[in-house]
């Protein structure tokens, strides 16, 4: 039987520090948001770390290239994917939106995973943390909430009158 080599935990991404300087990497997104500091893989091989309150966000990336930055920042319908559709503002001014899950438990942690509006970019996801925003605004509820099976429903129903 063949053994399979595990999946590479590391993803391609391109941090932007709070000085909008770039550095590209490789990062485990599974510990995003509970360790301080965030520990990037560079290209070359070399470990290197940055505190949570230097980084203003991390591009998760199809390939290194220049053009990480989506180039659409709003989008310009209703967005089709489920989740809050939310407008993120930084420090500076700059804006951008995009989907996060709606899972209120996701919200509590340290900052944001978001699908930028822009799907064709090179870009597939972006983590903000939290102390890179100065404010966070639900613009809608995209999809459908997670409702009982109707046969419970009418159930329930039929037990009201026939009391």
């Amino acid at each position: 039987m063949k053994t399979r080599a595990p999946a590479s935990t590391h993803k391609k991404v391109i941090l932007v520090l709070a000085d909008r300087k770039s550095l590209r990497g490789y990062l485990n997104p599974a510990r995003l948001g509970q360790l301080d500091p965030i520990d990037v893989l560079t290209p070359e091989g070399e470990h290197i770390q940055f505190p949570v309150a230097k980084i203003r966000s991390i591009y998760f990336v199809r390939e290194f290239s220049d053009e990480f930055e989506p180039q659409r920042k709003a989008f310009l319908s209703r967005p089709k994917l489920d989740g809050l559709w939310v407008k993120l503002q930084f420090h500076d001014g700059d804006i951008l939106e995009g989907v996060i899950p709606n899972d209120l438990l996701s919200l509590l942690e340290n900052g944001l995973q978001i699908t930028p509006p822009d799907l064709n970019s090179s870009t597939d996801r972006i983590f903000v943390p939290r102390t890179a925003l100065a404010e966070v605004t639900v613009l809608g509820v995209v999809g459908i909430a997670r409702r009982k099976p109707a046969a419970v429903a009418a159930a329930a129903q039929s037990r009201l009158f026939s009391e």
